[in-house]
């Protein structure tokens, strides 16, 4: 099947295969129309929108959940904390997979997945359980993620696949900004289980969206044993690496603990390395990381991300305990930066077949670094903190959707979906490390107004510089895409 057609995996009995295990082919008006590319990003912009906006929903409720459940700040921090390991350490292993088995069926019933996990989340009893039902919910959601990528990758044609990805960008923002007010109002109309039943009716539609909109797979690798082993090695390096980094604060990041796991953490990452070197059919193909455009995009993407999560994360601190702000006019403050992201990246898209993806990752960077150093130097009021924050979203929206693009055309088609699964990983990677890294560079001593602005502009520096090297590490990539496309990509036009 390697470069091929894929039609699902499974086979019953007589050597036909499950009905429910084949991926069904799109309408006649769907796949005869010219634009058909943009009904398959449609979908996958559903579950786009909605990784971002379930994000930040339930970090909105983890107060509420502290009251209801009469639970620890820590003991919350898991509801957050398992879902996350799950997207992290999954997603990477679920492209792979996807790479053998069909692209197309694993998001479709990642929705299904996604759905029963949210189901269940609101039924909780405990405080235990929902922490259980939030890993369902989070399988549900790496199969959506693994797939997003490679899915418009495999979709669009090349000359407009930087335009696709700035579009699902746009979606992620959206979802991003929307979710601390759509949250409140879920609270206060309904309480915390509210936030969970509202992605039952959003998975149905992203489900029927997926079936009827996305093309069948194409390009599929010879299925193969998968690397059970690897995958063994993989999950707990990542998942102890997110536990330091959530609790390195906490615990004190010199602590005998935290040195232990994290200790653990590196040793599995280079026992994994070791054994992917020498699988006959490894889950991550080393040889990925040797092409220069792939490795650049990954490098600097992670330090994208770590430095606008970070910024996410120090913002409230700087409005509501220096400059005296409500929550509200601080989440309304904060949105100026994904809003920002969202537009550019949209209109940037247009832009990357004239400039090259180097130009826009280069200049999206120094942007970014240029407007976090202003912030962090010049300890601004209210109004020039949105200008600044919206300049910092205008430089990543410039950078992200061209960066992405560099990634996946920098990958072999049949690894579409681990490809994708890594740049995802790098978004939870990146999210995680923003927030252990800030909150360090902040501090434990925020009581004063004196000591939340010093302790932002010490925060803003530091993510400038960060931005700087992710800049650096993007002229790595070469004057264009960076050199991994094999030509147009073929939709199929089923």
């Amino acid at each position: 099947m390697s470069g091929g057609e894929g039609s699902g995996f499974g086979f019953a009995p007589g050597g036909r295969s499950a009905h429910w295990l084949v991926e069904p082919a799109r309408p006649e008006w769907v796949r005869s129309r010219p634009n058909a590319p943009y009904y398959a990003l449609g979908a996958v912009c559903i579950g786009a929108f909605m990784g971002q906006l379930d994000a930040s929903i339930v970090t909105v409720a983890f107060p509420t959940l502290e009251r209801v459940f009469g639970a620890s700040v820590g003991a919350i921090t898991w509801v957050g904390l398992s879902y996350l390991i799950v997207l992290v350490a999954g997603v990477t292993a679920v492209g792979r997979l996807a790479d053998m088995v069909g692209r197309k069926l694993l998001y479709t019933y990642g929705f299904l997945v996604f759905i029963v996990g949210s189901g269940l989340c609101a039924a909780a009893p405990s405080l235990l359980s929902l922490n259980l039902f939030r890993v369902v919910q989070a399988l549900g959601a790496v199969m959506l993620q693994a797939n997003s990528v490679a899915i418009i990758y495999l979709a669009m044609p090349e000359d407009r696949l930087v335009r696709g990805l700035g579009i699902q960008g746009a979606a992620q923002a959206l979802g991003l900004a929307l979710g601390p007010s759509i949250g409140g109002l879920l609270l206060a109309a309904g309480g915390w289980r509210l936030i969970f039943i509202v992605n039952v009716p959003a998975g149905l539609l992203g489900m029927m969206a997926a079936r009827m909109l996305i093309p069948r797979s194409r390009h599929l690798q010879t299925r193969v044993p998968y690397d059970w082993g690897g995958l063994s090695l993989f999950i707990p390096a990542v998942a102890l690496f997110l536990v330091v980094l959530s609790f390195g604060n906490h615990w004190g990041w010199l602590s005998p603990l935290s040195l232990t796991l994290f200790a653990l953490s590196i040793i599995g990452a280079g026992a994994f390395v070791f054994r992917e070197r020498r699988a006959k059919h490894p889950m991550v193909d080393p040889s990925l990381f040797s092409r220069p455009a792939f490795s650049a995009g990954i490098s600097s993407g992670l330090l994208a991300y770590l430095v606008l999560f970070g910024t996410m994360f120090a913002v409230p601190f700087f409005l509501e305990r220096a400059l005296g702000l409500g929550p509200g006019h601080a989440g309304l403050i904060l949105s100026a930066l994904p809003l920002s992201l969202g537009c550019v990246a949209v209109g940037a898209s247009r832009a990357a077949n004239h400039v090259g993806v180097r130009v826009l990752t280069v200049s999206g960077m120094v942007i970014a670094a240029a407007a976090l150093l202003v912030l962090g130097l010049t300890t601004p009021s209210a109004g020039p903190l949105a200008i600044g924050l919206a300049v910092l979203g205008a430089g990543l929206g410039l950078f992200t959707p061209a960066n992405n693009s560099a990634i996946m055309l920098a990958a072999p088609r049949p690894q579409a979906g681990v490809a994708s699964g890594i740049l995802n990983m790098t978004r939870g990677l990146g999210t995680a490390m923003g927030l252990a890294v800030t909150g360090l560079v902040l501090g434990a001593e925020l009581h004063t107004s004196a000591q939340a602005a010093a302790g932002f502009g010490r925060a803003a520096v530091l993510l400038a510089a960060l931005a700087m090297v992710a800049g650096v590490l993007s002229t790595a990539r070469g004057h264009n895409n960076g050199g991994g496309s094999t030509g147009p990509v073929t939709v199929d036009a089923r």
